[in-house]
């Protein structure tokens, strides 16, 4: 069910109605990936709601450009000599959007609501034994046993971003979706001009204090030098393009491919490499009904499937994308083809020859097709091409990326608004390792949408999630890839770039996972 705005605070509703930005102020128009319908970034993994996120969130801790932990909302922490006591206090001047200060409450209710959902929370919380607020701007986690997860969980960058939220918002079911939007963040959501399908409203947030210190990645300064931020809902690339070319608009985070070269002829226009390990495009199967009960039918789908394929129909210009079997993105310290070999290769008489041994009767499965994300439109058709000549009978059923968002967590049966494959993209900053990839957690119903429920991975995770060298993580690591190899979770169906778009007018775009709008500034 499509998100609707329900209720909101007196004081928020206030807020959100009044807020004026002075008479010279900076507006910035994007045209983001996606229109913004839903906005729980706790509720969904989709990057669209991960991007409001952070114009409108803040976080305990962060990671800057070099990939390192950065504190962010806290000013200092201490560690116990045996490494299971961590001690928090937040800084100084921290502020809701409604005025009332951030308490530590607040923030060990949103890392409880979090970890509740979250691949990499839900494996960090069973680690935790206790998590108590001790005053106002301090708190204390206590580990079971030592992990490095709690800090690394707490600067996740990219889907589920532990973003902290009031107490009575972090209070909500994490299966529910919240209906008060009240931050700490650089920008205010403006509710009394987010209109679905035409625009949504940010501005600055003028009671915000930054850290000191520059901005670097997800860390440091939040500074925010605009003074309103526009997303606008436009579907169309060539639209968009055209309007970037002709000053309507600012900026543009996902530019088609094939119509980058007409961008780079324009010496107004800039493009920015915003995210040098770029994006990895993933099926997943839905475990629960069939055919994709029977691990058969899902190792099929390795057999049938390759990478080029996919990102020629996506992407194109081989520039902008890069076949790679290993799971755990290429150019990575975790990157092996351990366990992948003969996979995604569509070798379509072994895809004939699984169904056949896993009873498959021809029943058509349905396959989720997102119609207005440039990057993922073309991903179905060529999934339903390359499966059947691999023995399945598919049903594509086409539908704006927000219904599919809301479509995959349904665990109806397929004929019955349910699903059987989706196609989707995660920043690679999402999958570096399998504790944090959400595709690869197989805990059963507490999994993303799909549920795979395997305990042999469940075991692998958690030794990975226990190991501190390197080395004997990278041999975790390959232990899991050939465990997919059987199991197979999702398919990775390989990696692809896609650099930022703005016009001259435009700078202090930052080098990040996600893409962010403070540090930005405009001429």
């Amino acid at each position: 069910m499509t998100f609707r705005l329900k209720m909101m605070s007196a004081a928020a509703v206030l807020l959100a109605g009044t807020l004026a930005g002075p008479a010279n102020a900076v507006t910035l128009k994007a045209v983001m990936h996606s229109d913004v319908k839903i906005v729980d970034p706790i509720w969904t993994t989709a990057y669209i709601v991960r991007n409001h996120g952070y114009m409108i969130y803040d976080t305990l801790f962060a990671l800057d450009e070099k990939g390192e932990i950065k504190p962010q909302m806290v000013e200092r922490y201490t560690e116990s000599p045996d490494k299971l006591t961590y001690v928090f206090t937040l800084r100084d001047g921290l502020l809701w959007h409604d005025g009332k200060p951030v308490t530590a409450e607040d923030c060990v209710a949103s890392i409880k609501r979090w970890g509740a959902k979250d691949a990499l929370g839900q494996k960090l919380l069973t680690f935790v034994d206790t998590m108590t607020a001790d005053d106002a701007k301090t708190f204390t986690v206590k580990l079971k046993s030592t992990t490095g997860l709690l800090l690394f969980g707490l600067a996740k960058p990219s889907s589920n971003v532990p973003f902290m939220m009031p107490k009575r918002v972090a209070d909500t079911d994490p299966n529910t979706q919240i209906s008060d939007f009240t931050g700490s963040g650089p920008f205010v959501l403006k509710t009394d001009e987010w209109k679905p399908g035409d625009k949504i409203v940010y501005v600055k947030f003028d009671k915000y204090k930054p850290r000191a210190e520059p901005a670097s990645g997800l860390a440091g300064g939040k500074v925010a030098k605009l003074d309103r931020v526009e997303w606008l809902a436009v579907s169309d690339q060539q639209q968009a393009v055209n309007s970037l070319l002709a000053g309507e608009i600012d900026y543009l985070e996902q530019p088609a491919t094939d119509l980058i070269p007409l961008l780079k002829e324009d010496k107004s226009i800039k493009l920015v490499d915003y995210n040098p390990l770029g994006l990895q495009y993933t099926l997943r199967p839905n475990h629960i009904i069939k055919p994709f009960d029977n691990p058969k039918a899902r190792q099929a789908l390795m057999y049938a499937l390759n990478q080029k394929d996919f990102l020629e129909a996506t992407i194109g210009n081989p520039d902008y994308y890069k076949v790679c079997k290993a799971l755990f993105v290429c150019g990575t310290p975790l990157a092996s083809e351990k366990g992948m070999e003969g996979l995604l290769e569509s070798n379509f008489a072994k895809s004939k020859e699984l169904l056949k041994e896993a009873g498959y009767d021809g029943t058509p499965i349905v396959l989720l097709q997102s119609t207005d994300l440039a990057a993922l439109t073309n991903l179905a058709p060529v999934a339903k091409q390359l499966l059947e000549k691999g023995g399945f009978k598919v049903d594509m059923q086409s539908s704006d990326w927000q219904t599919v968002v809301s479509r995959r967590v349904r665990r109806d049966p397929a004929n019955a608004g349910g699903w059987n494959l989706m196609l989707t993209s995660w920043v690679s900053a999402d999958v570096l390792n399998p504790v944090m990839s959400g595709f690869v957690n197989a805990s059963c119903d507490k999994a993303a949408f799909g549920w795979p429920c395997d305990a042999q991975m469940e075991k692998l995770r958690d030794d990975f999630a226990r190991e501190p060298d390197p080395a004997k993580q990278k041999a975790i690591v390959e232990a899991v890839q050939m465990r997919q190899r059987e199991e197979v979770t999702h398919v990775h169906l390989g990696q692809y770039y896609v650099p930022i778009a703005t016009t001259s007018k435009v700078s202090g775009v930052l080098t990040a996972p996600a893409p962010v709008f403070w540090n930005m500034e405009k001429k």
